[in-house]
């Protein structure tokens, strides 16, 4: 079984839903330290006069896990929902775009991780994308970095990770090799797609190409380079 594992972004791009889309099991790891100015509560979305930051106001303290992380109060979704009409209100399905933000923070939570798993559940649907999603939480895992992977990995049942390239630095690759693990890095190279304001912007949220392309979104979010075995074992 192939699994991937990252932490939850709020509206993230479209790299983060080809990965879903590219392993059987996808496992929200949100039981590990929140870091500040990360993707965990933000993202980026385009308008005339460039990028913005669309960015949900969080309650943290030092060393809190991501699905410790609160919100701080509900104003944030006038102020997202102007923000993304702002800068999508003009493109062609504009409607489907605001239909899947509206229903994914729909979910009654104050924690972030929450509130980030359900936004990707109902982009998934929209994508049509079937793959398994849980979280790591329940199988509360010792150690760190990579030990705690095959800990993970090994409650799950999973053959074959597939990881993001930033990782190549880090992983112990002796431990996978003890594991039978197979390692697989993932490529994000993507088409562009009739994008509005200029020049085109690759990492921006999904919803821009949502708005922009609607139901042809599933012709470009997957990567149109395969991802690079690294380990068969």
């Amino acid at each position: 079984m192939k699994v991937g594992v990252i932490q939850s972004n709020y509206i993230p791009w479209r790299g983060y839903f080809d990965f879903i889309d590219n392993v059987d099991t996808f496992i929200i790891y949100d039981d590990v330290q929140y870091s500040k100015g990360s993707w965990r509560n933000r993202n980026q979305i385009k308008y005339l006069n460039g990028l913005k930051w669309i960015t949900l106001p969080v309650k943290v303290n030092l060393g809190m896990n991501i699905n410790e992380v609160t919100l701080k109060n509900d104003a944030w979704k006038k102020e997202h929902a102007d923000l993304i009409k702002l800068c999508l209100g003009n493109a062609p399905y504009f409607k489907e775009a605001m239909d899947v933000w509206e229903k994914g923070i729909s979910i009654n939570t104050e924690l972030l991780s929450d509130l980030n798993v359900s936004i990707t559940r109902v982009i998934c649907d929209y994508l049509d994308i079937k793959t398994k999603i849980i979280r790591s939480e329940p199988f509360d895992l010792n150690g760190t970095k990579t030990d705690r992977l095959m800990e993970l990995f090994e409650k799950v049942g999973a053959t074959s990770y597939l990881s993001g390239p930033a990782a190549e630095s880090y992983l112990d690759v002796e431990l996978f090799k003890k594991n039978k693990i197979s390692l697989v890095y993932k490529s994000y190279t993507y088409k562009e797609y009739s994008q509005q304001f200029g020049e085109f912007s690759p990492a921006v949220t999904i919803l821009d190409l949502i708005a922009n392309m609607g139901p042809e979104s599933k012709n470009y979010y997957k990567s149109t380079v395969p991802d690079s075995e690294f380990l068969r074992v």
